[in-house]
């Protein structure tokens, strides 16, 4: 971890009297003061703060400790004040999160052309439907389709994701089509187990009026992809982002339902852990997405 980051932050809980005060002042989630303190103390090769349930206190091994992380500080200003010209230009790698669905409609093209604009940049994609540990796994930017943000990170906004209720020709040829909200409870829907799994919300597009139905079948999994590729096999009624399903209902391999009725909108984000000293290509890759999701929405 960044040495001056971390002298950074052990000040910051000592002036400030708290990690909680020291994560919201360097604009900072709680869990990466943490960790930056933790890491701070095994370099030190001791404990540097009494901590209790009504006070904090610097051990004498952190009293040396933060003598010497403001010297450091003091020179990494006087050094900042020498960055040439070129300073902000995107470079380096990132490692982006986000999951299978999302890299293979979306992601991959977006990266293709960050990477074009920006030559001096590279990207390693990690793609994986679990939630990763940004910290640990060494994650810049996590994007994620969610409403159910982790408090303790900070999301910067970079569109939204809108879902379609489509079938295959063929099962609606075998098992009728769904004419109200209500029919999809008899139908055989395929769920996303982290997702709506025995619920899914609609609003009526003309009378904003909201509703819910219970959903079931035999099939459910962890990637929409899955599930898509079902559906288009006629195997039942799923719920798609639209961004996947669009190219499947042009072509005629998947029906449109139920269009009177907008499922859960979620919001697309980039999540990640602090503000502080964020490199410029992280900055230039969420500024990217924010306009290349604003442009992909625009089209389908």
């Amino acid at each position: 971890m960044d040495r001056i980051t971390a002298a950074e932050v052990f000040v910051a809980i000592v002036e400030r009297g708290s990690l909680s005060a020291a994560a919201e002042g360097l604009d900072m989630s709680r869990a990466m003061v943490t960790r930056y303190l933790a890491q701070m103390e095994d370099w030190s090769g001791a404990r540097l703060l009494h901590r209790t349930t009504r006070r904090m206190g610097l051990t004498p091994a952190g009293e040396a400790t933060l003598a010497r992380c403001r010297q450091m500080l003091e020179i990494a200003a006087q050094m900042a004040a020498t960055d040439g010209p070129g300073a902000d230009t995107p470079r380096g790698l990132l490692r982006i999160a986000c999951a299978q669905s999302l890299a293979q409609q979306v992601l991959g093209a977006a990266v293709t052309a960050y990477l074009r604009r920006y030559p001096q940049t590279a990207v390693d994609l990690v793609v994986d439907n679990r939630t990763v540990n940004l910290v640990e796994e060494r994650i810049d930017v996590a994007v994620r389709i969610t409403n159910d943000l982790d408090p303790n990170l900070i999301a910067r906004p970079l569109g939204t994701c809108e879902s379609v209720v489509v079938a295959a020709p063929s099962y609606l040829a075998a098992h009728g089509t769904p004419r109200r909200v209500e029919d999809l409870a008899v139908h055989n829907c395929l769920t996303y187990s982290y997702f709506g799994k025995s619920l899914w919300k609609f609003t009526d597009a003309k009378t904003g009026a909201p509703s819910d139905v219970p959903v079931g079948g035999n099939l459910s999994a962890n990637e929409s992809m899955a599930l898509l590729a079902a559906a288009r096999e006629g195997a039942g009624i799923a719920l798609q982002p639209v961004f996947a399903a669009a190219p499947f209902i042009a072509s005629g391999q998947l029906v449109r339902l139920l269009p009177e009725l907008v499922p859960q909108v979620l919001g697309i984000h980039g999540v990640y852990s602090s503000r502080r000293q964020m490199p410029a290509a992280l900055r230039a890759m969420l500024d990217f997405l924010a306009d290349w999701f604003k442009r992909v929405s625009s089209v389908i």
